[in-house]
Order: structure tokens, then sequence, then C-alpha cells
């Protein structure tokens, strides 16, 4: 007889469950998850008929564990981080001497890599595994030990290392400026082709955003061309297409090289533009802090 299988509840209901009470809310778990309010809803209360007792409070626009939930929640979330633990070693995900760094792809693509041969020299016997991707650390499956991304980012309940700063400021290609006396005055901008990075949800400075930091009263509204990936509108403004937003961070050997220019000499100043995480679900190995070590010295 299979008692186990009558023991538990139904199982489809747990990542619902866990991440309702980690988060306190049903639509931001529905968001973590990628399916509807109400198919989280209906998971929970399918959980909660299959106890015999309440797992949460609903109030207006709020939910709260009840006693039994947050004991049944402590059970859960240490069942399923065993569990994914045993299945990151199955799949030979730790390694030894492997460390696995998701860095969003703009970081990864222009900062990182050129970087990285320097840490590898420095620790010979520790192989980092680059993940880079568009997608907030919080909103990804991808495993991962340490990850690098822009700050205000979906981060779930990872653990903040540090932050780091970084500088913006607008940059085109030499051939842009040909003929145009330089630097350039920003009250002049809207008469420029602009290229802009947008994503949903918008959490990279924007032009209107950055000239009002920068203490300037003119708008230039989404005119110009735009562009759902940084490193193709980076690309575009090489190609002398128009005047883009630079970050220094993933600018800096464009500019050194001499493919990009700083047509303006207003800058902002970001304190805290970059954030480093620990994986909440893993331990901090010796790999694991050397890599962490080596991008605090790079980064701060």
């Amino acid at each position: 007889m299979n008692k186990l299988g009558k023991a538990l509840p139904p199982l489809a209901c747990l990542l619902p469950f866990e991440a309702a009470a980690r988060l306190g809310s049903f639509t931001l778990a529905a968001e973590e998850l990628h399916v509807t309010q109400a198919a989280v809803s209906r998971q929970i209360r399918a959980l909660e008929e299959d106890l015999g007792v309440r797992l949460f409070e609903r109030r207006h626009r709020a939910v709260f564990l009840t006693p039994a939930g947050e004991d049944f929640s402590r059970r859960v979330s240490a069942s399923l981080e065993t569990i994914a633990a045993g299945a990151g070693e199955l799949r030979g995900q730790r390694r030894g001497g492997e460390v696995i760094l998701f860095a969003e792809l703009c970081y990864a693509f222009y900062w990182l890599m050129p970087r990285l041969c320097a840490f590898n020299q420095q620790h010979p016997r520790i192989d980092v595994r680059v993940t880079a991707s568009t997608r907030p650390v919080g909103l990804s499956d991808d495993d991962f030990d340490i990850a690098l991304q822009t700050t205000g980012r979906a981060s779930g309940a990872h653990l903040l290392a540090f932050t780091a700063s970084d500088e913006v400021f607008p940059v085109c290609s030499p051939d842009y400026l040909e003929g145009r006396r330089s630097p350039l005055l920003l009250k002049d901008l809207p008469d420029h082709r602009l290229l802009h990075h947008r994503v949903d949800p918008q959490d990279w400075l924007e032009w209107d955003e950055w000239l009002e930091k920068a203490g300037q009263k003119v708008r230039v509204g989404h005119r110009g061309s735009v562009f759902d990936s940084y490193p193709v509108m980076v690309q575009a403004v090489v190609g002398g297409h128009g005047i883009g937003l630079g970050w220094q961070r993933s600018t800096d050997q464009l500019l050194e090289s001499g493919q990009l220019v700083r047509p303006f000499k207003e800058s902002v100043f970001r304190k805290a533009e970059l954030s480093i995480y620990r994986n909440r679900k893993h331990k901090l190995r010796p790999e694991t802090k050397a890599l962490l070590t080596w991008l605090k010295e790079e980064l701060t």
C-alpha cells in the first residue's frame, strides 16, 4: 500500500503555496510563477481543502498566514530546498571547482568577459560558468551561485552581497560628430537622432529621467529609434545611427578604443547602479567566495 502517496497533499499546489507564503501575496506569487492570480488562488484553496485547515487569512487586497500556515510554510520551504539541492547535485551543476555566474547580458558582454581572464589566471582551478540573460534573476529558472544585474530588477529572495556604482552619460560615434562643434549643448538634444533602450518594466534609466537627474528642463520623450536590447543599441551607436545613453562600465573599452566618444560634458553618477546577489539556496563555498571577492575588488 502506498502510504506516502495517500499522506502527501497535491504536489502541484506546493510551489504556489511556498511562493505566496514567502512573498505574502497571491499576485506576486503568480508573477513569479508566470501564472494568473486566479490559478494561484485555486491551487491554495485546493491545498486547504485537502489539509482541512485554513492556511491564509484573506483580507482586502492582502493575505496573511494563519498559525497553521506559518508552520506548514516552514516545512514546505525546507523540503523544497532539500529537493532542489539534491536535484542540482544529480545534474552535475556542483562539480568541484565550478561556480555559476548569472550576469545581465550587457554586463556579461561588455564588462565581464574582457576581464574574466584575469580571474582565471589568479584562480586556475576554479571554472566559472557564465549564464548571460536579459531576464532578471528573480524571474529566471537558471541555477547560479552569484548573480550580477542592474539594481532595481527583480531579484526574488536572493541575498544581496553588495552594490556598485556606475556613471551614465550620452555617447555617440566620432562619425556622428563630424562637422559639429564639441561638446554639444544639452538644450539642443531634441534636434539630434536619439537611440533608446526600452524594456518592460522600464528598470533602466531613460533619456527624460537622465535629463531630470542631470538638472535639465529639456525633455525628449520617445522620439528616435527604440531597441529592446542594450548591446544592439550600443552597436547602433557605434555604427553612427545616433546618440544613446552609455554606462561607464559597459562602454569604457569602446571609449578607450575611440569607437565611441562623449558628445556632452554632463554625466549622472549612480551610487548603487549594479547589484550582486548570492543564491539563497546555496552555501558559500570557497570557490564562490573567491569569485565574490574578485568581483568586489573589480567593482568597488
